[in-house]
C-alpha cells in the first residue's frame, strides 16, 4: 500500500461523537472580544450563543466538556454564563484569561444595558415598548429550550440511561413538583457524582 492511500492518522480525542478541539488556546485579546461578541449577540441569553461560539465554531471545548464545565458553573452561586466565563478563561489562560473572559462577557451589555434602562425610565410606560418587550420573552423562552435540546445531544447518542434519569428526575423535582432547589441539589449532585463514579469504574475493570 502506498503512502498516499494509507489511512490518516486520527486524533487521539476525535470520534465521530466528539470533534477534535482547536489545539491552540486562544489570546487574551481572542477571549475578551470572543465572549464580547457572545454578550452582544446574547438576546434571550448568552447561554446558546456561547456553547456555539466555543463548541462548533471555534473548537475550544468538546460538547461533552462544554456540558461538563456548565455542570460545574450550574452548582456554584452567582450566574451561570458568568461562572462559565471565568473558569472556561482560566482554564485557558490561567487567572487573567479568566478576567479577560469575564470583562469580554460584561462590559459591552452592562454600557448598553445602562442607555436603554435611561430609556426605559422615561419611555417604559408606552404601549408599543410592551408589546415589543413581550415578543422578545416568547423568543428568549424559545432559545433556551433550542439550547437545552442541543446539550442533550451527547446524553443521547451514549444513550447513557442513567444520566437522562436523573435530568428528568431533577426536572419533575423543580418544574413539576416544585420542591426547592436547594433541597433538590442536595440529593440530585451527590447521587449523580455517585452514579458517574460507579459507571466508570465499571467501565474501567
Amino acid at each position: 500500500m502506498s503512502k498516499d492511500s494509507a489511512p490518516a492518522a486520527q486524533h487521539p480525542d476525535q470520534s465521530p461523537d466528539r470533534p477534535a478541539t482547536n489545539p491552540v488556546p486562544p489570546g487574551l485579546v481572542a477571549l475578551f472580544l470572543a465572549f464580547a461578541r457572545m454578550s452582544l449577540a446574547g438576546f434571550g441569553g448568552v447561554l446558546v450563543f456561547a456553547r456555539q461560539a466555543i463548541v462548533e465554531q471555534h473548537r475550544w471545548m468538546t460538547a461533552d466538556e462544554f456540558n461538563e464545565t456548565f455542570a460545574l458553573c450550574h452548582f456554584l452561586p452567582g450566574p451561570n454564563i458568568v461562572n462559565l466565563s471565568m473558569v472556561f478563561g482560566a482554564r485557558l489562560r490561567g487567572i487573567a484569561g479568566g478576567i479577560a473572559a469575564f470583562a469580554g462577557l460584561l462590559l459591552p451589555p452592562t454600557l448598553i444595558v445602562t442607555v436603554l434602562a435611561i430609556i426605559y425610565a422615561r419611555f417604559g410606560d408606552v404601549e408599543v415598548l410592551r408589546r415589543i418587550l413581550a415578543g422578545i420573552s416568547c423568543a428568549a423562552v424559545g432559545l433556551l429550550i433550542a439550547v437545552v435540546f442541543r446539550m442533550m445531544t451527547p446524553l443521547l447518542k451514549r444513550l447513557d440511561v442513567v444520566a437522562l434519569i436523573l435530568m428528568l428526575a431533577v426536572f419533575l423535582a423543580i418544574g413539576v413538583v416544585r420542591l426547592p432547589l436547594q433541597a433538590v441539589l442536595l440529593v440530585a449532585i451527590p447521587v449523580s457524582v455517585g452514579a458517574t463514579f460507579l459507571m466508570r469504574r465499571k467501565v474501567a475493570a
